[in-house]
C-alpha cells in the first residue's frame, strides 16, 4: 500500500516537472523575443508595479538622462572577460532614478575607472530585475560598501540616491556596448541562460513511479502466491 502512495506522489511530481518545462520554454521564447525586439522606452513609475521577471526581464529598452556625479558602485562579477566588477551608476531621467550597469571592469581596473559622462546620455540595453541579498555565496555588506549582487534598493539606500527626491526604479539596465567609449567599462556582456533540466527530472520521477508500481505488484503477487501455497498445505 505504501508503494502505491509513493507511486502517486512520484506521478504528481512528474506531471509538475512537465508543466514546469512548458512554462520554462514559454519564458525562454518570451525573453528571446524581448531581447531581439527594437528598444522601447524604459518603464516609468506608473508601470513599475507590473515589472517582474515574467513580464519584463531582459526587455530591450532605452532611456535618456544624466548620470549622478561620483556615484559609481562596484559589484562583484564574473564575465567572459574574467573576474572583476560591474560598474553601477544611477541615471537621473528627470522623473526617476534608474541604476545603469555601465559594464565590466577587471579587478585591477578600479584605479583607472573613468567617471560617467556629465552630459545628457541615451542608454540602450536590457532591463534586469533587482537582485536582493547577495551572490557568490556572500551577503551584501552595505556598511563597508561591498556588493555581491545588484540589489537596487539596498544600494540606493546605502548611497542615498533618493536624497534628490526622486523615486528609484525597481530594476536596473545592463547597458550595451554602445554606452561607453573604448577603454571604459565594457558593456553588452549580459549572459542569458535559463537552466532547463525539467525533462530529466520528469523522467527521474517517472522512473521512480514505475519502480514503486513494480514493488507494489511484486508485493501483492507474493501475497497471492503465498495464499495459494497455504491453501494447498491445508488440503
Amino acid at each position: 500500500m505504501i508503494a502505491i502512495v509513493f507511486a502517486g506522489c512520484f506521478a504528481a511530481l512528474c506531471i509538475w516537472q512537465i508543466e514546469r518545462r512548458e512554462w520554462k520554454h514559454n519564458l525562454i521564447a518570451a525573453v528571446d523575443s524581448r531581447i531581439h525586439a527594437p528598444p522601447v522606452t524604459a518603464p516609468g513609475p506608473a508601470e513599475w508595479p507590473k515589472v517582474n521577471n515574467d513580464t519584463a526581464a531582459y526587455r530591450h529598452v532605452t532611456v535618456k538622462g544624466r548620470y549622478l556625479p561620483h556615484s559609481d558602485v562596484l559589484t562583484r562579477a564574473v564575465s567572459d572577460l574574467g573576474a572583476g566588477y560591474w560598474v553601477i551608476t544611477p541615471l537621473d531621467t528627470g522623473h526617476s532614478i534608474i541604476a545603469i550597469n555601465r559594464g565590466f571592469i577587471a579587478q585591477d581596473g578600479r584605479k583607472n575607472l573613468k567617471p560617467a559622462s556629465a552630459d545628457s546620455v541615451e542608454v540602450t540595453g536590457l532591463l534586469r530585475i533587482t537582485e536582493p541579498g547577495g551572490g557568490f555565496l556572500r551577503s551584501n555588506d552595505p556598511k563597508n560598501d561591498k556588493w555581491y549582487s545588484r540589489d537596487v534598493a539596498a544600494i540606493a539606500k546605502a548611497r542615498q540616491w533618493n536624497s534628490i527626491g526622486k523615486p528609484i526604479a525597481p530594476y536596473f539596465i545592463d547597458a550595451d556596448a554602445s554606452a561607453n567609449a573604448a577603454g571604459e567599462p565594457v558593456g553588452g556582456l549580459t549572459v542569458v541562460h535559463f537552466p532547463d533540466n525539467h525533462l530529466v527530472y520528469a523522467l527521474t520521477w517517472a522512473g521512480l513511479m514505475l519502480m514503486s508500481l513494480w514493488a507494489a505488484w511484486a508485493f501483492w503477487r507474493g501475497k497471492l502466491l503465498n495464499g495459494s501455497d497455504d491453501e494447498e498445505n491445508h488440503e
